[in-house]
């Protein structure tokens, strides 16, 4: 049984320096906030990702002083992840910190969807790949007897049932965001013992991939409602994860943490 180590003063509490880190889906938005905010401070940073500009991202990352490499990574097909995973440890001699991100949006209604492809392609990614990516890495994570944390990207969306009348038709994705929230909860649980802590970010209405595409009067429509009347930056779904990766939160587990201007409360 390995116990978290606890802080005996605030020197170095909010520290990551040194860490080995990995991001899926850190080309791009949220990912990238991510992995960015690790290398701001001063920890190494793996990015995972699908996309081609995953090079350029892993490039930025080095302009910080860390150690940066990128990987092509499908984390919905097992044999990627695993693929991926082996040569994350070619680069690094031990992962600290796992950041599952990756994920895709769906927009099409259940019963509309045709032979229910959409279904499986987002449950496929948004839940099954992280569940990939944490059945590869949490089995090297004991094996090192080093502890670790483990962070998902979750959702609002796994909270609560977006309007359908403004056409938020996403069960796929609003199922597989609260399936990431309980399975969270279940490897806190499950991984504790070998000191490994597992918490979930659940953004609310944040500038990503995902908005990219919407018209300005939607936007500002969610953010008149919003207490903070402004949707949240990639970069602050970064510093959260930085935060859950100190060792300011190692009495921190099996929490998932609504990132959303204050959403939740409103509505």
């Amino acid at each position: 049984m390995i116990k978290t180590a606890a802080i005996k003063s605030m020197e170095g509490a909010f520290s990551v320096a040194g860490k080995n880190v990995v991001v899926t889906g850190g080309a791009t938005g949220i990912g990238y906030g991510i992995a960015a905010a690790f290398a701001q401070s001063a920890a190494n940073v793996a990015i995972l990702d699908i996309r081609d500009d995953r090079e350029a991202a892993a490039a930025d990352m080095r302009g910080c002083g860390v150690r940066s490499e990128a990987f092509e990574c499908d984390i919905s097909d097992i044999a990627s992840v695993k693929a991926a995973v082996s040569a994350v440890y070619g680069f690094f001699d031990h992962v600290d910190v796992l950041v599952n991100n990756a994920g895709v949006g769906a927009t099409t209604e259940f019963l509309a969807d045709r032979d229910m492809g959409e279904w499986h392609r987002v449950i496929g990614i948004n839940l099954q790949g992280a569940a990939n990516m944490i059945h590869t890495v949490a089995p090297r994570m004991k094996a090192a007897g080093l502890g670790g944390e483990i962070i998902s990207i979750s959702s609002v969306g796994g909270q609560r049932i977006l309007n359908l009348q403004n056409g938020h038709h996403t069960p796929s994705y609003s199922v597989a965001k609260a399936g990431i929230d309980h399975f969270t909860r279940y490897l806190a649980a499950d991984l504790g013992a070998f000191g490994i802590r597992v918490n979930a970010i659940a953004p609310g209405p944040t500038h990503s991939n995902l908005d990219a595409e919407l018209p300005p009067a939607a936007i500002a429509s969610v953010e008149k409602d919003l207490p903070t009347h402004r949707f949240g930056e990639p970069i602050e779904i970064g510093a959260l994860c930085v935060f859950l990766s100190s060792p300011a939160a190692c009495q921190i587990t099996g929490c998932v943490y609504a990132h959303d201007g204050g959403q939740l409360c409103v509505s």
